[in-house]
């Protein structure tokens, strides 16, 4: 019998009750779940009670993030409408954003503001971490964080939970993770082998899943405030349907907003920018566009020009290991020898006229052989690209727009799956109200800029589609539907209406 079993009964004296889908989140059994997308789900209600589950335990230590210390505020102020009430002996320590209870647990409320400021978690274990607002969060801290989530002592669970709504600078690492990666309420099993010293290969897994909810699943919400949904409906559009529909391909901030993925119109081409592979015409112009990366992935692409100047994204190559922004380490001799290679082989491009264009920077010497130099030796050849930021964005909107009849200036074969990932999810500066965030995985869209402004078009008048179609990127991933049940035997105890003691 769980120890807080008289908590979670449905006795007189509720002090909280899940709603169908906060009880449907709050018993997942993964190692990792997100829950939200939309609005006014009751996802921070959700977090805040989800964090008391082993407050029973003596050593259990929860953890619950916000970026900034003025976004924590609203979830401490809900704490202190919960914890007191349902555990008249817990004391918050204001010094420490912190609520110590009466066997020893604690619920840490915390920051980190700056990807710096992960090492204040250095060295600490926390059984539970939930985040709020998941995609205010870069991978990188993300991941540091996951490496805290280890027990204090016997018998806790170690979990990881976090909601969100679309847009922010970590929209497209989350979409990836979580919303692209399998359909909601899809359990996601990730094989991590590891190498043990003695040379053997243990196999481990790790489950996650996305649990949607939007204001619809919130009844108290809507009987409380009618004008709610009201208000949502009235946002633009962009900002509606991301916050009263939780469409990821949608959200406030989004630098290209022209952007449709519909596979319904791939074959047609009309209102979308992915469209089915097709072989090129002897008579189309090939170009190549480039932006180097070491660190950071770098990335080639193919580009196909037809005599209206319409422009084909039909091959990329793209240097990441599979970790968003994380780039594979190639030196550039390899890169340049894998790009010979695949023009060498490859029927679209083998014995064609290549022009290319790349990044200016790779010409300069540095008192050494320049990135270009390294290329001509491997019979790659670039000419310096115009760099010039806003004119580059630009020219991608004129492209990316479509006309009366739905037909853009630009399209991307869907073999093309790093534009398809990193492309749409890019966002404007905060402090540069016309250039995009530079802290994005912008790389293809650099090279991409570079071609575009090799091929300069006339802006046209933009027409919109009536609707957007469902992101058709797959991740190569062990995907599998998962026994809700058992998951939810996992997850040890559903989680019951917290009540008064």
């Amino acid at each position: 019998m769980n120890k807080n079993e008289h908590l979670f009964s449905v006795e007189p004296n509720v002090i909280w009750r899940p709603q169908k889908k906060q009880a449907m989140f709050m018993a997942r059994g993964e190692d990792e779940a997100l829950y939200g997308g939309a609005a006014g789900g009751g996802k921070s209600d959700a977090l805040i009670i989800e964090a008391t589950r082993q407050v029973h335990l003596p050593h259990y230590k929860a953890l619950i993030l916000r970026r900034t210390a003025p976004q924590l505020s609203e979830l401490i102020e809900k704490s202190h409408r919960y914890y007191p009430r349902a555990f008249p002996e817990a004391r918050y320590l204001a010094s420490s954003r912190t609520w110590r209870f009466p066997g020893g647990a604690k619920i840490v409320f915390g920051t980190m503001q700056h990807t710096a400021d992960k090492t204040n978690y250095q060295g600490q274990a926390y059984d539970f971490i939930a985040f709020d607002e998941l995609t205010h969060f870069t991978k990188e801290e993300y991941d540091y964080l996951r490496s805290r989530n280890r027990p204090n002592g016997p018998g806790t669970r170690c979990y990881i939970r976090a909601t969100a709504n679309p847009g922010g600078i970590g929209h497209g690492w989350v979409k990836d993770r979580f919303i692209t990666a399998a359909p909601p309420m899809t359990t996601i099993r990730e094989r991590i082998p590891i190498e043990c010293p003695d040379g053997r290969v243990r196999e481990e897994y790790r489950s996650r899943i996305f649990v949607p909810s939007t204001v619809f699943d919130n009844d108290i919400l809507l009987q409380n405030d009618p004008g709610y949904l009201t208000r949502l409906g009235s946002l633009p559009e962009a900002e509606r349907r991301a916050l009263l529909y939780g469409d990821w391909d949608s959200y406030t901030g989004q630098f290209f907003s022209e952007w449709r993925d519909d596979p319904a119109h791939y074959a047609d081409r009309r209102w979308t920018h992915v469209i089915d592979p097709f072989e090129i015409p002897e008579s189309f112009h090939i170009y190549r566009s480039f932006d180097w990366g070491y660190n950071r992935p770098f990335s080639c692409g193919w580009w196909a020009v037809d005599h209206e100047g319409v422009a084909y994204r039909i091959l990329e190559l793209y240097g990441c290991t599979g970790t968003p922004n994380e780039g594979v380490r190639w030196t550039a001799q390899r890169v340049f020898e894998e790009i010979r290679k695949t023009e060498q082989e490859h029927r679209w491009l083998k014995g064609k006229h290549i022009r290319g264009v790349a990044d200016p920077a790779i010409f300069a010497h540095d008192g050494g052989e320049s990135i270009a130099d390294t290329a001509m030796r491997a019979r790659v050849y670039f000419s310096p690209g115009d760099n010039q930021r806003l004119p580059g964005w630009m020219q991608m909107h004129y492209r990316l727009s479509f006309d009366e009849e739905g037909y853009p200036m630009m399209y991307v074969f869907k073999n093309c799956r790093g534009f398809i990932r990193t492309v749409p999810t890019l966002i404007y500066d905060e402090r540069r109200a016309e250039d995009l965030d530079t802290e994005g995985e912008d790389h293809i869209a650099d090279e991409t800029r570079y071609f575009c402004m090799a091929r300069p078009i006339a802006p046209r008048e933009a027409k919109r589609p009536d609707g957007r179609a469902p992101d058709a990127l797959s991740l190569f991933l062990d995907v599998r539907r998962e026994d809700v049940s058992g998951y939810a035997a996992r997850a040890k105890t559903e989680f019951s209406p917290i009540t008064k003691t």
